[in-house]
């Protein structure tokens, strides 16, 4: 496959070939035939990818640039910017999907001749999939755009040999928005799908701020669907239609541009709306939009944005569909909006207001709300609002949530009331409410307001039984914490590196974050040892199952932290900025690994820092060279060191369930002082 100029940086480089950048720093300056710079600036430059390859092969550093790898730089280092260079991608591979003999006919071809084919029947494929408008969310690219990507689109295509057509997209998609974490706000898997659910089935749906697409993209499938989206980033608005169409046959209508200001589906009645909207904007139409039809529920403030798009949705709903938004909590409170919530209330509008736990999308340190609202039609409604509060089933940290808990605590409650209006009120979690109740001088709509608290810790008894076990838990933590004797001067141990064993296949080194995967040990759960809690999105890889016997290491954070992997752990897939050693039991001992990795100064020389951020370079870590009986019994001394650290964990764990438990009881009355 031939390369049309693609441009690496010094970091691509040292992933291309396994080393860290001050590697590829160090054979700049000792290498006179280092491949020049091409482009860049003098302090980040990039170097053509071709020239990386052969320089790396001659050195005997990589043998070859996987596919993947190479298809992903050139996304990367495309001249009209990665962004472009997907949509390219994605119409191509939307061509092989629907028509792949068409394709084959026309890769056929010389490059030049393919640039200037490919238009035509593309068009023949995005018309019916996108329809016909004048300002498409697809344009048609022409040969002069096609005529810089066409070894990409090459590329892509034969990856999607292997790997299928939406998985190849998917992959390329995952690789860009992880590449840009800044530049997306991104709505996590788990919690489309419960907003989805929510909404219910659907034969249209909208997403009038559809980002990348992820709401849609969780939509239950239905014969004859047409799913509606708009993004005031034209970009956005591509990348969606083109995911949602290589993953359904629905209808696409997705169109560029801001649905406030300049709604495109002004026309639509849908089913169902979904939508994460911009939080906390300022410069959401206001002044233009003053006399606007849609505002049939009062016109929002300036610093109201979040209830303009509730009642965008809304109006583009038809009578008795559901809409689901993501919303700030301050919207449920801010006096500026409480003549809009009243209004909500009075006529039925706002159905339930749900609390998530913290960390359940970004931003990940503030505890995210969910509104369902229904279209009013001729029916009555129940005057009650339910409220839901799912704070307590939360965890410290990004990625550390339950969400089979949370989306069973969720549906439990909403399912009883969506269908007879009122629900079976459980303290401190949920409970229905008259709405005459909420219409006082502040509509104050936050659930935890609202709630009977749950017993104490579960009541006197479950306290003292909290106690109980922390007394066993602090008297196995006495009896575990190990000895201490001093043997006289520091050892000279002969030493090795990381890198050097998994060189010599003494063990195998793999690095996390491929997916899809449901369970999933995130560097929280190494850091915490907790047990898998996360998830990975799907990119067309496969998963790094961590096995009984690996050792882990998080590579971000500056920390000296290495687990060893057990039986109820293992089977789970290896997350994000987490590397997996995997030791060869006939020459070493996992425990011995694990211990000496956690070394403090082992940590300090194998580590780098940038301006927010410490990463740790795993291949440089060092092991002394010890025989493999004595390796055992240092093993034994660490395996014991990591049990008094869990013990010590459990009883802080203990510790604060009894504490909050006990201020809980005491306040409320269900612990007596004496």
């Amino acid at each position: 496959m031939q390369d049309n100029g693609t441009e690496v940086t010094a970091a691509d480089i040292a992933r291309l070939a396994g080393v860290g950048r001050a590697a590829v720093s160090n054979w700049r300056r000792r290498h006179a035939d280092f491949p020049k710079p091409v482009g860049g600036t003098e302090t980040s430059p990039s170097f053509a990818l071709t020239e990386i390859e052969d320089w790396l092969r001659k050195q005997g550093k990589v043998a070859e640039v996987s596919l993947k790898e190479r298809v992903w730089q050139q996304i990367a280092g495309h001249p009209e910017g990665p962004v472009a260079a997907l949509v390219h991608a994605g119409c191509v591979l939307l061509l092989l999907h629907d028509r792949p003999l068409v394709w084959l006919e026309l890769s056929a071809h010389s490059d030049d001749r393919l640039a200037h084919a490919l238009p035509d029947p593309l068009r023949q494929v995005l018309t019916p999939r996108f329809g016909p408008d004048r300002a498409p969310a697809v344009p048609c690219p022409t040969p002069e755009e096609f005529r810089p990507s066409v070894p990409l689109l090459r590329g892509a295509t034969e990856l999607a040999a292997d790997l299928g057509a939406r998985q190849t997209f998917e992959f390329l998609l995952a690789r860009h928005l992880d590449a840009n974490p800044r530049q997306y706000t991104l709505t996590p898997a788990d919690l489309a799908e419960l907003m989805a659910e929510l909404a219910g089935p659907a034969r249209s749906v909208l997403d009038p701020a559809c980002g990348t697409g992820a709401l849609l993209r969780a939509v239950a499938a239905k014969p004859g669907q047409e799913l509606f989206a708009q993004d005031s980033a034209p970009e956005l608005a591509a990348l969606t239609a083109l995911r949602l169409a290589l993953r359904t046959g629905s209808t696409i209508r997705s169109a560029p541009g801001d649905s406030l200001r300049a709604d495109a589906h002004e026309q639509l009645r849908a089913e169902a709306v979904l939508c994460h909207p911009p939080f906390n904007e300022r410069n959401w139409g206001h002044d233009e939009l003053a006399y606007d039809p849609r505002w049939e529920y009062g016109f929002p403030a300036r610093t109201e944005s979040e209830l303009a798009w509730v009642q965008h949705a809304l109006a583009r709903l038809e009578e008795g569909g559901t809409a689901v938004l993501l919303m700030p909590p301050a919207v449920a409170s801010r006096r500026s909006g409480r003549r809009i919530r009243a209004d909500l209330l009075r006529r039925g509008a706002l159905r339930a207001v749900i609390a998530l736990p913290v960390g359940a999308a970004p931003p990940y340190s503030i505890p995210l709300h969910l509104w369902v609202l229904r279209r009013p039609g001729k029916a009555a409604v129940r005057p009650e609002l339910l409220l839901v509060d799912t704070g307590r089933l939360g965890a410290e940290g990004r990625g550390g949530l339950d969400w089979a808990a949370l989306r069973t605590a969720v549906l439990d409650a909403w399912r009883p009331f969506d269908r007879v209006g009122e629900a079976e009120e459980r303290p401190g979690l949920s409970r229905s409410v008259p709405v005459i109740d909420l219409l006082d001088d502040d509509v104050d709509l936050a659930p935890a307001r609202h709630l009977p608290p749950p017993a104490a810790g579960g009541g006197a008894k479950e306290l003292t039984a909290v106690r109980e076990r922390l007394g066993e838990t602090l008297r196995l933590t006495a009896d575990l914490a190990p000895p201490v004797t001093d043997e006289g001067q520091p050892a000279r141990w002969p030493l090795t590196t990381v890198g050097e064993l998994a060189r010599g296949g003494a063990l195998l080194l793999r690095t996390g974050g491929n997916g899809p995967h449901t369970r999933v040990l995130t560097d929280h759960d190494v850091l915490s040892g907790t047990a898998p809690s996360g998830t990975l999105p799907e990119t067309g890889e496969a998963s790094v199952l961590v096995e009984a016997g690996d050792v882990v290491v998080p590579v971000l954070g500056g920390g000296s932290v290495a687990r060893v992997i057990d039986d109820e752990t293992a089977g789970a897939a290896l997350g994000r900025n987490l590397t997996l050693l995997r030791p060869d039991p006939g020459a070493l001992d996992a425990w011995f690994v694990a211990g000496f990795l956690r070394g403090t100064a082992n940590n300090r020389q194998a580590s780098s820092y940038a301006s927010t951020a410490t990463r740790l370079d795993v291949r440089r870590l060092q092991l002394p060279r010890l025989p493999l009986d004595q390796q055992r019994r240092y093993g034994e001394r660490f395996r014991a060191l990591a049990a008094f650290e869990d013990a010590l964990r459990r009883a802080g764990r203990l510790g604060e369930q009894l504490v909050r438990g006990m201020y809980d009881g005491l306040t409320d009355g269900t612990v007596a002082p004496e």
